[in-house]
């Protein structure tokens, strides 16, 4: 057997064994024990994991990779590190005739001084109890789990064995130490003191507050990177990121939302008129009303632009003007009004615009702006084309 371990045989240990497996990780997990694990790290850098990973080497057996690691006994046995400095091949049973059964590969430390009956330790498969519902055996003493394989009814080297693509399942958990960020595989495990940090598979920073992992503000004052996509959220309201395409985001507690909306444009370049000497929001020949939508910002204050090209067709005198509506939900916030309209009194092809300063919003709020026209005289149509509302709130 190739796995090493410290301060286990009686007799034999080397300076070899020593080097080997003397490797100072104490990640505490009470003030007197720490937590088992195995070390985090891969060849190339690439993987959080990489030590005991277990592969099928034939029908009935796997491989597992060399690795290190801790094991913790019981609170007065202290831990015994572990490393297994090249790979190990570990062999099946064949399967039960009737039911599956799911086998439970371990590294396990035998010590004499706890009631074992030799000093050793070992790779070790714990065969399981063949069952309608199959479950591997307890995880004995002074042992780190590291596979759960299910072992399929009549699985044998002459029926092609275990299907290693779905018969496995991972059990391994990492271990650092005292002080260091760990790295998470496996189950969440509770923190041993407030202060504690680790890093979840979705690269958030977790502290352990005493009771509960909460995640992190990632670059307090400044902004996180958008590394992971949209699923996570924010460590707290204000906090900003650069979100998806580049767009500066705002976490306001329970969502991410762009810090600065807008500018917000919508237009119609179809020519449509009307004869209503009222303000309507729909013409002659153009589809639909034409509105956007904008968040107040906290500042209470947004800058609008509209406009249009108008034209008045037909006979007599008038004019005909474009104005906007301002609603938040079902509350006029500003009324159509021929004072803060645009107005053209011409035949001809005019195009007028006007900007204005909006005030008093309620920051947060969401506001609706919608176009309206009218003409002045019924027997002239008031032509419009080119139509705009342009909305940036000031921040």
């Amino acid at each position: 057997m190739n796995l090493r371990s410290s301060w286990v045989a009686e007799t034999g240990q080397t300076r070899e064994d020593t080097r080997l497996t003397q490797m100072g990780v104490t990640n505490a997990l009470n003030p007197v024990q720490v937590r088992s694990g195995i070390l985090p790290g891969s060849y190339d850098g690439k993987y959080r994991l990489s030590g005991f990973w277990m592969t099928n080497s034939s029908a009935m057996s796997a491989i597992v990779s060399e690795g290190r690691g801790v094991i913790q006994g019981d609170i007065s046995q202290g831990a015994y590190p572990v490393t297994l400095p090249a790979s190990e091949v570990v062999t099946f049973s064949p399967g039960n005739a009737q039911y599956d059964r799911i086998d439970l590969v371990v590294l396990r430390v035998r010590d004499k001084l706890y009631g074992d009956d030799r000093n050793e330790a070992v790779i070790e498969v714990i065969q399981g109890v063949p069952e309608a519902t199959p479950k591997a055996q307890p995880v004995p003493a002074r042992s780190l789990p590291l596979y759960e394989v299910r072992v399929p009814v009549g699985a044998s080297a002459g029926t092609g064995g275990i299907p290693w693509a779905t018969a496995l399942k991972d059990l391994r958990n990492t271990v650092v130490s005292a002080g260091g960020i760990l790295p998470v595989e496996g189950p969440v495990q509770q923190g041993a003191y407030p202060g504690q940090y680790q890093d979840t598979p979705d690269a958030q920073l977790q502290r352990w507050d005493g009771g509960k992992w909460v995640a992190y503000p990632q670059a307090i004052g400044g902004v996180v990177p958008n590394t992971v996509g949209s699923a996570i959220p924010g460590s707290y309201t204000g906090q900003y990121r650069d979100g998806l395409g580049g767009r500066l985001e705002r976490w306001n507690g329970s969502a991410w939302a762009p810090a600065f909306p807008g500018p917000i444009f919508n237009d119609s370049l179809t020519a449509g008129y009307t004869t209503s000497t009222s303000y309507v929001d729909t013409l002659t020949n153009r589809t639909g009303a034409l509105s956007i939508t904008f968040v107040a910002p906290g500042s209470r204050q947004a800058i609008i632009t509209f406009g249009s090209r108008i034209q008045l067709v037909g006979t007599g005198s008038g004019a005909g003007f474009m104005s906007v509506k301002i609603m938040q939900g079902t509350t006029v916030h500003r009324d159509n009004n021929d004072t803060y309209g645009v107005v053209c009194q011409s035949p001809g092809n005019i195009a007028v615009s006007t900007t204005q300063r909006l005030h008093t919003l309620t920051a947060g709020a969401t506001y609706t702006v919608t176009a309206y026209f009218r003409t002045t005289n019924t027997a002239l149509q008031a032509w419009f084309n080119n139509t705009f509302i342009h909305v940036v709130p000031q921040h």
